[in-house]
């Protein structure tokens, strides 16, 4: 008989082939105000996150600890890398898509669409051709916690698609209460996306939605798995297809047909995750004023998981 922590709740066997029964769930960074946007960066052994209340973006390494990597940061959410390692994030101060360059030059991807202004840049992916894919809820304008109140000038909530020449930004799905985190399948074949409406309409389902990718489009292939507590935000999928979640009560995770495996119990509700640390073993978890990290059987599915690490 396995003991295991009280942090792991395995739903399904093959859970226990994904953690660890010594593994311990560590707080590595308290005190913050919502925490969002966790990216791990290999190449420098720290994970940069956001803080977005405070308009700032943190720096975790395990040798230096936490420190601000970027002040006023226009109330940064989500982060992602793309393929020549470049932070990429979402603002909601300034309803925009940001690639911060080598030099930390800033330059900006999308800020409108049809001659109108995005709603709130929340939550980005870079497949491998260098396309951005990114959601466009309105959480960043509905109050000024997270942003500034204003009025929404998009029809509708969109996930929106930017050519890897930069040229063209479009919608490419537009039925979403409030589209949030998403991530493809290792092969980039499928596109999950998160559904958060109920955060403000409890009519909305607390799913995980999935679309199969057609070139520069996408066609919606149904629910992928629901959550059964709280609501999806972040995700991330791992090498082996797994969807890993982040939900009221913690991290859940769903095997590539959906069947729930298992949970990591956070003692706070979890905005988002990423893969990285040594190895590429870490689950770092970003939950409300803390970040967490937990170790992992099994490697996130973005390439700079899977390379090399510091």
């Amino acid at each position: 008989m396995i003991t295991l922590p009280p942090h792991l709740q395995v739903h399904d066997g093959r859970f226990l082939d994904l953690v660890h029964p010594m593994s311990r769930l560590d707080q590595i960074a308290d005190g913050l105000t919502w925490t969002e946007g966790p990216v791990w960066f290999g190449d420098h052994a720290c994970l940069l996150f956001s803080d977005i209340p405070s308009q700032r973006i943190m720096r975790w390494s395990r040798e230096g600890g936490v420190s601000v990597f970027r002040a006023r940061s226009q109330f940064n959410n989500g982060n992602t890398r793309d393929r020549q390692g470049r932070l990429v994030g979402c603002r909601h101060g300034t309803r925009d898509v940001v690639r911060t360059e080598c030099d930390g030059a800033l330059t900006v991807l999308a800020h409108s669409n049809d001659g109108a202004r995005l709603n709130s840049p929340n939550d980005v992916v870079v497949s491998s051709d260098g396309a951005v894919w990114f959601t466009d809820p309105t959480y960043g304008i509905i109050s000024n916690f997270e942003g500034y109140r204003a009025q929404a000038e998009q029809s509708a909530s969109h996930v929106f698609r930017i050519d890897p020449d930069g040229v063209m930004i479009a919608p490419v799905v537009s039925n979403f209460a409030q589209p949030n985190g998403l991530a493809f399948s290792p092969d980039e074949t499928r596109l999950y996306i998160a559904e958060s409406g109920s955060s403000h309409d409890a009519s909305v389902p607390s799913v995980i939605r999935q679309f199969d990718v057609a070139g520069t489009t996408l066609r919606d292939a149904g629910v992928f798995a629901t959550i059964d507590c709280g609501l999806p935000d972040g995700m991330r999928v791992d090498v082996a297809g797994n969807v890993w979640s982040s939900a009221g009560d913690g991290v859940h995770c769903f095997a590539p047909d959906g069947t729930l495996l298992g949970k990591i119990l956070v003692p706070e509700t979890v905005a988002n995750l990423c893969f990285g640390g040594k190895g590429g073993h870490s689950l770092f978890i970003t939950a409300t004023t803390s970040v967490y990290c937990v170790f992992v059987d099994i490697k996130g599915a973005e390439p700079w998981t899977r390379s090399r690490q510091i």
